[in-house]
Parts: C-alpha cells; sequence; structure tokens
C-alpha cells in the first residue's frame, strides 16, 4: 500500500507516524499524482495543532500533510480537460502531499516546464504564490520601498526576490545569522528586535511605502508605525492583529494562473526557490521539525522516489 506521512490527532510531533493508505481514486475535476516532492511550511504543523485555514474544513483523521507538492499524473477525473496521464504537474492538494500519491484539483494545478525540477516546483505553490499574490495585492510603483519581515524563511525569500523583479527596492527583516543571505537577494537587511523601527529608519530614511509581514505580533505592530497608508499593511502571519492595525492579510488567489506566473518567474531567472535541504519520505518528521523550530533559510522539500 502506499505510504504517506500523517497525524493520527491533533497535538504535538508525538501524534505523527508513517503510515500505509489505499491509494485514492480521483473525483470530479481532480487529478490523482503520483507525487515527486512536497513542499513543508510552517502551516503543516499548525494544522496538526488543530489550526484551520478561514473558511476550512475539519480534516478527517488521519491526516496527510503538506500543501504543496510536485509529480506525475497517474489518472484524471471526470470532467477534466488540459491535463492527461503522464504530465508533469504542481500545485496544492486536496488533502496532503507528503504522500506517494495525492489528489490536486484542476483549479490549483499547473503544468510544470520542463526546465523547472519537481523539487523546485514543489516550493512553489505555497510561499512562492503567496508571495506573489503579497507583492500584486500591495501594487506599490517600480521603485518604491517594501519593508518585508521574515525576509529570510520561504515566503520572505520568494517575496524579496519577487519584489525585486517588479522594480521595488527591499528592507528585509531577518536575524543577524542572515544577514549575508538576505543581502544576496538584493535586499537591505535589518536585524530583528527591538528597536526595529529606528534600525528602519536608518535603512530607508525616506521612508517604507509598504510592508509585507512574515512574523506576526510585536513585529508586526513595529512594522505598522512605518507606514502612513494602513491599506498598505499586509500580513501572512497574523490576521488578528492586522485587522486591529487597520491592515489586512494576503489575499490568495489560489489559481493555475498564478503558479503558472510564479513558475515563468523561476525559468526566467527572477525566481529561485532556495531549497536549502531535502529529507525522504521516511524522514518526514525530520523534515517537519526543521521547519517547526523556526530557523530554516529558503524551504525545506520532502523528496519521494519515483
Amino acid at each position: 500500500m502506499p505510504k504517506a506521512y500523517v497525524f493520527t490527532r491533533y497535538g504535538g510531533p508525538e501524534t505523527e507516524a508513517l503510515a500505509e493508505l489505499d491509494r485514492p481514486g480521483p473525483g470530479p475535476g481532480q487529478l490523482l499524482v503520483a507525487v515527486r516532492a512536497a513542499g513543508v511550511n510552517p502551516v503543516d504543523w499548525k494544522q496538526r495543532t488543530g489550526y484551520r485555514r478561514p473558511g476550512g474544513d475539519e480534516r478527517e483523521l488521519p491526516a496527510v500533510f503538506g500543501n504543496e507538492v510536485a509529480g506525475v499524473v497517474e489518472e484524471v477525473g471526470a470532467d477534466v480537460t488540459g491535463f492527461t496521464a503522464g504530465d508533469e504537474v504542481f500545485g496544492s492538494p486536496v488533502a496532503g502531499g507528503y504522500a506517494e500519491y495525492a489528489l490536486l484539483p484542476v483549479a490549483v494545478s499547473a503544468h510544470k516546464p520542463a526546465e523547472l525540477s519537481f523539487t523546485d516546483a514543489a516550493a512553489l505553490p505555497v510561499a512562492g504564490a503567496t508571495a506573489y499574490d503579497g507583492i500584486r495585492q500591495l501594487g506599490l510603483p517600480s521603485g518604491a520601498t517594501v519593508l518585508i519581515t521574515g525576509a529570510g524563511g520561504g515566503v520572505g525569500v520568494a517575496a524579496t526576490q519577487i519584489a525585486r523583479a517588479f522594480g521595488l527596492r527591499v528592507v528585509g527583516v531577518a536575524s543577524d545569522g542572515k544577514k549575508d543571505f538576505v543581502e544576496s537577494l538584493g535586499a537591505v537587511h535589518v536585524p530583528s528586535g527591538p528597536g526595529l523601527e529606528e534600525r528602519v529608519r536608518g535603512a530607508a530614511p525616506d521612508g517604507v511605502d509598504g510592508v509585507f509581514d512574515l512574523v506576526g505580533g510585536e513585529v508586526l505592530e513595529a512594522a505598522a508605525t512605518l507606514l502612513t497608508d494602513r491599506t498598505k499593511l499586509i500580513t501572512g502571519a497574523d490576521r488578528e492583529t492586522v485587522a486591529r492595525l487597520g491592515g489586512v492579510p494576503v489575499a490568495r488567489a489560489r489559481t493555475a494562473a498564478v503558479l503558472d506566473e510564479v513558475a515563468k518567474l523561476v525559468v526566467d531567472g527572477e525566481l529561485r526557490p532556495f531549497v536549502t535541504r531535502t529529507f525522504p519520505l521516511d524522514r518526514a518528521g525530520e523534515a517537519l521539525r526543521t521547519v517547526e523550530d523556526g530557523h530554516t533559510r529558503g524551504k525545506i522539500v520532502i523528496e519521494v522516489s519515483a
């Protein structure tokens, strides 16, 4: 039976297990994909604790981890057009992707360009697409300055590069240990920690025109003080705080068209997924711990043998 990495109940890492599950069958508008790679994101372990996306349904347990995959189409469901068995694709699975097989809805699936590896493609549907949606949402003109908090993480790395591709000046907030990495992306690095506002003002004496927050809490509150127009304050991390401050969450498009655009940025050399570590499926727990510990640089991906 196909293997998958699951959580058996809501809680901590003790609820996780490598399990054997029946191979799923595609329903209408779905693709059955033989997974080649699955991206690892903070939302994965948060869902294990009981977190649900706004409007999301309760997960059926045991639940498979993972929210982004790349692989090869095995079967197509009814009413599917534009895809056939053997196509290389990437997208957001219906219910988990740390597995040998996953179901993808056609609406959030895209053809993988031949120039793009499965590993890099698996890093795009959550981090890359969230970054793209956020930068587009801010709508800043070329030459404007955007402050990105959490600039050294998966979404932050992508957002920094996409902002640069759109002609924006980027001030990136990250730990001292990520200074060289953030600067290599073309951003001005500002260390995180107390006194953030003063350091940002020193790095951007003309002010910042938008804030893309990926940390939340006190960091988001500090960043908000640097803006006069709170409609240019967005977050991918803290919906409650941003609402109190007059900003909004990142509005996710969740479309195949966005995946196509993000993949094109990679192929054109404007965006590097920066997959810094990979793990096999039987070490998925280690991959998840690496992200849950909160000190990752770039993206972590689980690679599944063909």
